[in-house]
C-alpha cells in the first residue's frame, strides 16, 4: 500500500443520481469534513442496492448484500472499515476490511458499489484515500434535492426484470 492510499478521509454516501447524459447512475459519497463531493458511476442494480440500503426499504427476499451480511454475521466476521483506495486505467478500486473473531484482519478485494452497498447495511464507516479526493472530487454547494427526488422516484419503480436481457 503506498503512503497516497494510507492516508484515509471519511466519507458518507451522500445520494445516488442519474447521470442522464451517459445513461448510468452515479453514487456521490461526501468528504464529512469539507464540501467535496466523489462521484462514483456505478450499475443500475447496485445503483438500487444502496438506494435499498440508504431508504431502509424492507425486501421480501434477502439480495446479494443482504446475503453477505448475513454469511459475515453467520462466521462471526466483522466488516470494520470500507476503503476506496484506489484507480486504475478510470477503474475506482476498494477493499473491505474485516476482523475475524479472534484472528487478524482480513482484506478482500471488492467494487466500490458492493462495497458501499454492503457497508450501508452493516453501519460501518467508508474512507477514501485523501489522494482520490485531491485529484477527483467536486468542490461546491450540494447538489439540486429536485434532480436527487427525480431519480429516487426513477429507482423505485425498477424491477428485478427490468434487469433481464
Amino acid at each position: 500500500m503506498s503512503e497516497n492510499e494510507k492516508q484515509l478521509v471519511p466519507v458518507e454516501v451522500y445520494c445516488v443520481r442519474f447521470d442522464v447524459m451517459n445513461k448510468v447512475p452515479v453514487v456521490l459519497l461526501k468528504d464529512t469534513a469539507q464540501q467535496r463531493f466523489l462521484p462514483i458511476w456505478i450499475g443500475m442494480f447496485e445503483a438500487t442496492q444502496i438506494e435499498i440500503a440508504m431508504e431502509k426499504v424492507p425486501v421480501p427476499r434477502p439480495m446479494s448484500h443482504d446475503l453477505m451480511k448475513s454469511m459475515l454475521e453467520s462466521f462471526s466476521v466483522a466488516l470494520k472499515e470500507t476503503h476506496i483506495h484506489n484507480i486504475i486505467e478510470g477503474t475506482f478500486h476498494a477493499r473491505l476490511i474485516m476482523a475475524r473473531e479472534g484472528g487478524e484482519d482480513v482484506e478482500v478485494d471488492a467494487r466500490p458499489s458492493d462495497a458501499i452497498a454492503l457497508s450501508l447495511r452493516t453501519g460501518t464507516p467508508i474512507f477514501v484515500s485523501a489522494h482520490i479526493l485531491d485529484h477527483n472530487a467536486l468542490v461546491g454547494k450540494e447538489p439540486d434535492d429536485e434532480e436527487i427526488q427525480k431519480f429516487r422516484e426513477f429507482i423505485s419503480k425498477v424491477k428485478p426484470s427490468d434487469f433481464k436481457d
